[in-house]
């Protein structure tokens, strides 16, 4: 199995307040890695440092062997990490399919662009009934597919997604996650999720990560995970 994300002795920091203390996490080609905590743990510094955005950074990135570390964010994107922040960072003002385009602007590939939209429609029917709707007036769960299918305009190698399921429905949540495993699936995609539904995030991803107060305290495979009493009690609530 190839390794595509490895970061090593990662450090955060919000002005002079370390956030994040030293993890080490791996992402495998190919593969969904969960990232579960309470809030105010660093799962959202996390996806943040490994993309370089709001935070200041020290220890290593590496993406397909490259260190991105000393990368800017734009071409920490252009290297093919696509990331779904938590608030979903769409553009309000603009269309749907605007804000689709939005996410393809950096490729030169137009024709491309084209199958990649629809192909973005045929994963999310919603959004192609909305199309020419003005972003701000999608329901949160519209919105939330609206911010995954932009990430995915960019034809990334890797998908930082940061709390998808927040605010929405069980149901739709429920919708978000299987359209997940079918990108996986169909793109190739590897995807690093944070997700306080860390029932549905085990179920989706192949390994996982606990992080507490900005350190790695537990990692395995799901499985293994869902087997452990600690994460059950206080995560699973069994």
């Amino acid at each position: 199995m190839t390794r595509l994300l490895e970061v090593q002795g990662l450090k955060a920091w919000y002005g002079s307040t370390e956030v994040l203390h030293g993890i080490d996490l791996n992402v495998e080609e190919g593969q969904v890695t969960a990232l579960l905590g309470a809030n105010g743990a660093g799962k959202t510094t996390t996806l943040r440092s490994i993309c370089k955005h709001l935070v200041r950074i020290g220890g290593s990135v590496t993406f397909r062997g490259e260190r991105i570390d000393n990368y800017s964010t734009e071409q920490i994107a252009m290297a093919g990490v696509g990331h779904v922040p938590d608030g979903r960072g769409t553009f309000l003002g603009l269309s749907a399919e605007e804000n689709l385009r939005l996410g393809a602007h950096a490729r030169r590939d137009r024709s491309a662009v084209l199958e990649d939209l629809e192909r973005m429609y045929s994963y999310f029917p919603r959004l192609k009934e909305r199309r020419a709707q003005q972003a701000g007036t999608l329901s949160g769960g519209e919105q939330q597919m609206l911010a995954i299918a932009r990430a995915l305009m960019g034809r990334p190698s890797l998908l930082l997604l940061d709390e998808p399921s927040f605010g929405l429905a069980p149901l739709v949540v429920r919708d978000i996650f299987d359209i997940m495993r079918r990108v996986r699936s169909e793109e190739r995609v590897s995807i690093l999720i944070v997700e306080q539904n860390a029932r549905a995030a085990l179920e989706l991803a192949d390994t996982a990560y606990l992080l507490e107060t900005g350190r790695i305290v537990k990692h395995g495979t799901s499985a293994d995970m869902r087997n452990d009493d600690a994460v059950r009690r206080a995560y699973l609530g069994e």
